[in-house]
């Protein structure tokens, strides 16, 4: 399966007030496993960026006055997401400005027609009720190291997003231990598992090793008058 994590900053928040997208951000994972592929764009808004936004993600207007225009960047974009599943956080808000993008174009494509989209805030309010569920808050949660996340900034958090989202729907991930390592800390950050990474043996028990394991249970079960796992195999 390839996925795409992906963020974008933008002039403001709503694009029905004729906000649009400023940067875009993607990193692609397939089967889980990052890939070493990224898309990443600044992106001519033609229009001023709020003030309040600048705050955010610290993109100047004067800054994106040479760079180019969604119209300009839209088919490349296209090709690297068409296919994939999107995972993004609030994904509503990005998909929005996407579809709000792409509808001044010909021919005009809507994002959930070509791509899957998982929204990594919602799974994360259902596994984390009543708790904060931002960015911030995550990689806090889950060990994340985000140090570098000063302002927003779509690919940076892109990547920040990939380690979370790994972490939040079941691994793929390693924890690095050495406090020394470039990868680590005293916390111990995240490191990406490459491309490169070989398959990971599968050692299954040997037959001495399954004998005992039977007994050791049959003689736990005896001690505790009766197991959980018993009941669960008569219910069979």
């Amino acid at each position: 399966m390839r996925q795409i994590v992906l963020d974008t900053e933008t002039t403001g928040i709503d694009p029905a007030e004729g906000h649009r997208i400023i940067e875009i951000g993607c990193v692609e994972m397939v089967e889980r496993q990052l890939t070493g592929r990224n898309y990443h764009v600044y992106i001519n808004p033609e229009r001023e960026v709020e003030a309040e936004a600048i705050t955010i993600h610290g993109i100047t207007n004067e800054f994106l006055a040479d760079k180019p225009k969604f119209a300009e960047i839209a088919d490349e974009f296209f090709e690297f997401i068409k296919g994939a599943e999107l995972v993004i956080h609030n994904a509503a808000f990005d998909v929005g400005f996407m579809d709000s993008e792409f509808a001044r174009l010909k021919p005009v494509r809507k994002t959930a027609d070509h791509c899957g989209v998982v929204d990594s805030l919602a799974i994360a309010r259902a596994k984390h009720p009543g708790q904060k569920n931002n960015l911030d808050a995550l990689c806090k949660r889950y060990g994340v190291d985000n140090s570098n996340r000063e302002l927003h900034g779509a690919l940076l958090d892109a990547e920040i997003l990939a380690d979370v989202y790994l972490l939040l729907t079941g691994g793929q991930t390693a924890l690095s231990l050495d406090a020394g390592s470039e990868n680590g800390g005293v916390n111990g950050g995240i490191r990406r598992l490459g491309p490169d990474r070989p398959e990971l043996p599968v050692i299954r028990a040997t037959d001495a090793e399954k004998e005992a394991h039977e007994a050791f249970m049959s003689a736990l079960e005896k001690k505790a008058g009766g197991t959980v796992w018993s009941n669960l195999e008569g219910a069979e």
